[in-house]
């Protein structure tokens, strides 16, 4: 590759810059700049030619033009192995530029502002900027861009090895620079989709679902396998929120279940304020309680269903203490989740080296919830809704107790995230047993009878839809239950309420329901 001896440099972003000219400076390379930019190189004792220098025009109309122009494009475009191109430098006396170091304007940053105006948004698109980079990742061959402060250490650290980059650095960087205008161009499509015009003046449309789903996230981490081993995977993240952007602390590679089955587990946690445990097995809950203390919810969570326990991930609210850590060693875990753990737990269960460890940002975002399909995807927004007890309508002639109000609300939590259809059994604070994704309503019921370990008697049921008929209310009834909470919304509604009151259930309709597909 030609060896880089003069670089223009025009950055948004200064993070690293003086640094990364001041090494440039030392190998041999004229730098180029522009307004901002310059001042601080000459503020750090270097050396800087301004562009208007080359172009032979100062910067005009408030800085948005200044690096637009021929003498400029043309020593970034020019094929070094081309006579032609050569020749034709020559005869109008422009410089060669070798390295383009720009990023733009913070467009994405200006229009996250409450109340941001479109003569804002409108300021804030960047032209000169994406037009020298696209320039000069079209002429990878020859011109090196770079777009990235964190680039900058890697870039001077080959130069100083080779005297020059490889095409293959070259050609990564191209890559990396494509990336950063198509998802800049992206983000500027989006925001001003958002607005309209009404009566001649333009306004802000707040959608929750685009017209138009652009999904550019970068590949965070490539997976053994997907959810077999003859399917191939990759974890595909944008921030660090939320599972996605977890960072693993200890144990072998997370796979594809392992990060399903925790994101299942931690969606589920972030309902709780009180400390709570989640144990998943196959995206399902197989045990979750909140007590006084963690470890304790951890118990009352493992007793409901050791069994499926085993093998299972889990979720915590708190951060991970020794006591808790202790009470997990004691069966085979294969991945837990936590906002952080305690030095002490880092002991305990560092000697399970295979145990997945993950610390995940208790930010969840409000991103759109999206699941492919056959030849395209969809998109909904989060399942949010929360239960106001002031809202909620007793259908039945027994109101519940408090323990039984107690008990409707924490199962309500918990068959949110159990696969639909969903049924629910639960006490003050704990789940005894789960019905999960059967195929008829009364079945899901009967499961969840069938699997439970600890007593149901004097427990609760909770639905995540209607019940069509009323037999599975009285399948309920012959396990003990003495209380339902349901969305409501049957045809058959006044049989189910009858066959309540002649059970002597209480019975509450939250008039929402939970579907978990």
């Amino acid at each position: 590759m030609a060896t880089i001896r003069r670089a223009l440099l025009s950055v948004t972003d200064k993070t690293g810059l003086a640094e990364f000219a001041r090494g440039l400076a030392e190998l041999g390379v004229q730098m180029l700049s522009t307004g901002g930019t310059a001042r601080l190189l000459r503020e750090a004792g270097l050396s800087v030619q301004d562009v208007a220098e080359v172009t032979g025009f100062p910067e005009m109309l408030d800085g948005r033009v200044k690096t637009i122009h021929p003498r400029i494009a043309a020593g970034v475009l020019a094929v070094r192995s081309k006579p032609e191109h050569m020749a034709a430098l020559e005869a109008h006396g422009i410089p060669l530029i070798d390295m383009v170091v720009v990023n733009l304007y913070a467009f994405e940053q200006a229009a996250a502002r409450a109340g941001v105006s479109l003569e804002e948004l409108v300021e804030n698109i960047d032209i000169g900027g994406p037009t020298l980079i696209r320039a000069a990742a079209k002429n990878w061959q020859d011109v090196a861009v770079v777009v990235s402060p964190e680039d900058y250490p890697r870039i001077l650290a080959e130069l100083r090895t080779a005297g020059n980059l490889s095409a293959a650095t070259h050609f990564e960087l191209a890559q990396k620079a494509f990336a950063l205008t198509a998802d800049y161009d992206a983000a500027i499509s989006a925001r001003l989709a958002r607005i309209t015009f009404e009566d001649h003046r333009p306004v802000d449309r707040e959608e929750a679902l685009p017209a138009v789903l652009r999904l550019r996230l970068p590949r965070r981490m490539s997976l053994r396998y997907g959810e077999n081993p003859h399917q191939q995977a990759a974890l595909y993240a944008a921030g660090a929120a939320g599972l996605a952007g977890a960072e693993q602390l200890q144990g072998k590679e997370l796979s594809f279940n392992n990060l399903v089955d925790l994101d299942a587990a931690w969606q589920l946690i972030l309902e709780f304020e009180a400390p709570a445990s989640a144990i998943i097995k196959h995206t399902n809950p197989c045990g979750c309680a909140e007590a006084e203390s963690l470890a304790e919810s951890y118990r009352r969570a493992f007793e409901a269903d050791p069994v499926s326990a085993f093998g299972g991930v889990l979720a915590f609210n708190r951060s991970l203490d020794e006591e808790t850590a202790s009470e997990i060693a004691k069966t085979f875990i294969e991945a837990i989740a936590a906002p952080d753990y305690t030095p002490e737990a880092l002991a305990v269960l560092g000697r399970k080296k295979n145990l997945r460890l993950v610390r995940v940002s208790r930010a969840t975002g409000d991103g759109l919830v999206i699941k492919s399909i056959t030849g395209g995807v969809l998109a909904q927004t989060p399942d949010a809704e929360t239960l106001d007890r002031a809202r909620l309508e007793v259908k039945t002639e027994r109101r519940p107790t408090e323990r039984e109000w107690q008990a409707l609300e924490f199962g309500w939590k918990v068959v949110k995230h159990v696969k639909s259809n969903a049924i629910v059994y639960a006490e003050p604070g704990r789940l005894l047993s789960a019905g999960a994704g059967q195929m008829s309503r009364v079945d899901a019921v009967k499961v969840g009878a069938m699997k439970a370990i600890l007593p149901l008697a004097g427990s609760v049921l909770a639905s995540d839809a209607f019940f069509p008929f009323p037999d599975g209310i009285e399948e309920a009834h012959k396990h003990g239950v003495t209380a339902v909470i349901q969305p409501g919304g049957s045809v058959r509604d006044d049989e189910v309420i009858a066959a309540a009151n002649r059970l002597g259930l209480a019975m509450v309709f939250t008039g929402i329901r939970h579907f978990r597909h």
